[in-house]
């Protein structure tokens, strides 16, 4: 199947998807209550001149949100209380700054890996120093998500599609080269803050697929191991 008829069956799914690729960095204008969820509006000129519509789906430091109204080049949306849960944008506040990616289209370069919109959790920097010219910096994940960062696998931290360096334990570490340091607010990310994380999309299809009911529960789950595989007939 061609790239171009990979890409339109992704949308046939009603499902958005990312690649990772910050296209630019937006700036949080209002942030307002309402019956217990968000609404944000953000300002991106340089989507200003892009066919953004009512109902188009953004990454907005990698979380998927649907546009529900355009105000020149101000884009409001609507946030429910599932996603404030699961993220850190019920902290947002006018002048933050967040990355910002369009939803993929059919003819659309995958430079970085397949991204959802859907933050599996919250780490936090640990460590960060200069490597070169580059920037390594250390992320500390919650128990429960360390099974799906493997080394030299792909990462989405606050939007930005990333290769993990190693993993120990909880530890993970990424470099971070200076165009995206500078194009993206990775610069901003001190130690002791804290980022969204989304796992790589074939880590948790291949759990569910391994695992079946269990996966996701925490119990029970078998490990991946090359007996296991070879009793499924993957060896």
């Amino acid at each position: 199947m061609s790239k171009a008829g990979f890409l339109l069956n992704l949308k046939t799914t009603d499902k958005y998807m990312f690649t990772g690729i910050i296209e630019t960095v937006g700036r949080i204008v209002k942030a307002e209550r309402n019956g217990g969820d968000l609404r944000i509006t953000l300002e991106a000129p340089e989507f200003h001149d892009k066919a953004v519509a009512l109902g188009d789906s953004i990454a907005c430091d990698g979380v998927c949100l649907t546009v529900v109204d355009i105000q020149s080049n101000q884009f409001s949306f609507d946030v429910s209380i599932e996603s404030l849960n699961h993220s850190l944008i019920g902290d947002w506040q006018p002048g933050a700054k967040v990355n910002l990616e369009l939803a993929l289209l059919p003819t659309t370069r995958l430079g970085g890996h397949l991204v959802s919109g859907h933050v599996d959790g919250i780490a936090t920097l640990v460590d960060l120093k200069e490597d070169a010219r580059s920037w390594r910096m250390v992320f500390e994940l919650p128990q429960e998500l360390k099974k799906y960062v493997a080394k030299k696998g792909s990462i989405t931290i606050n939007g930005v599609s990333l290769t993990v360096n190693s993993v120990e334990d909880n530890l993970f570490d990424i470099n971070v080269i200076p165009h995206t340091f500078e194009v993206t607010t990775l610069g901003q990310v001190k130690p002791g803050s804290q980022v969204h994380i989304e796992v790589d999309l074939i880590a948790r299809y291949l759990e569910r697929l391994l695992a079946g009911d269990r996966s996701g529960t925490g119990e029970n789950t078998p490990s991946l191991s090359k007996s296991f595989l070879t009793e499924h007939g993957f060896t």
